[in-house]
């Protein structure tokens, strides 16, 4: 070659960048890389747990609480007015009013057994509308029943009573049975199934 740089011997100058060089520059890119990607992550573990909160509290808030409801069969047990025998008993001095009486609660379905005037340990001395009396078990059953007819009746029970019939005593109160259209209501509220609460259903 001319001019006054000559080149001696038998090695050549390098026309490309060293290998240690390309290696540097290698492992700078890859760590900004890898702190790049962890940052990456390290963002989204935030949004997960931050954002999994908010998407339970917006799920708590969305579920509607229900609670079904249950027929109780527990009213079902009360006799019909026809499986009830009723003695219609007069505790005052107005004569015709047990008979009366019994006539009206056969037209309702009720069975009437006797029919005559009260005993003398009730005879004047019933000072309401009347005295519902039968045996201990009737007063879940039997008296309910007949007392949807004269609200307002006393009803007790007479433990040594045999026998599944009931005595209506009327008494100097006494101004006739109840309304039928509001008896019928009455008795249909009282033998009608009962709604209980059941197990709560969640729907989100």
């Amino acid at each position: 070659m001319g001019g006054q740089y000559k080149i001696t011997g038998d090695k050549y100058p390098r026309m490309r960048p060293s290998r240690r060089r390309g290696r540097v520059t290698f492992v700078a890119v890859a760590c900004v890389t890898v702190l790049g990607v962890l940052g990456w992550g390290t963002l989204q573990l935030i949004d997960v747990f931050t954002g999994g909160d908010k998407a339970s509290a917006a799920g708590a808030a969305g579920c509607v609480t229900t609670a079904r409801a249950s027929a109780s069969p527990a009213a079902a047990v009360l006799p019909k007015p026809g499986q009830v025998t009723v003695n219609v008993l007069n505790a005052t001095t107005r004569g015709g009013l047990a008979q009366k009486t019994a006539d009206e609660l056969k037209k309702r379905g009720f069975r009437v057994g006797d029919v005559s005037n009260a005993p003398k340990e009730y005879d004047k001395k019933v000072t309401g509308t009347g005295l519902l009396l039968g045996p201990t078990a009737s007063l879940k059953g039997a008296l309910p029943v007949l007392g949807t007819q004269l609200p307002g009746a006393e009803h007790r029970a007479d433990a040594g009573r045999k026998g599944a019939a009931v005595d209506l005593i009327i008494g100097n109160g006494f101004k006739g049975l109840a309304n039928r259209a509001d008896a019928d209501t009455a008795l249909a509220r009282l033998t009608a199934p009962r709604s209980t609460p059941a197990a709560e259903k969640k729907s989100c």
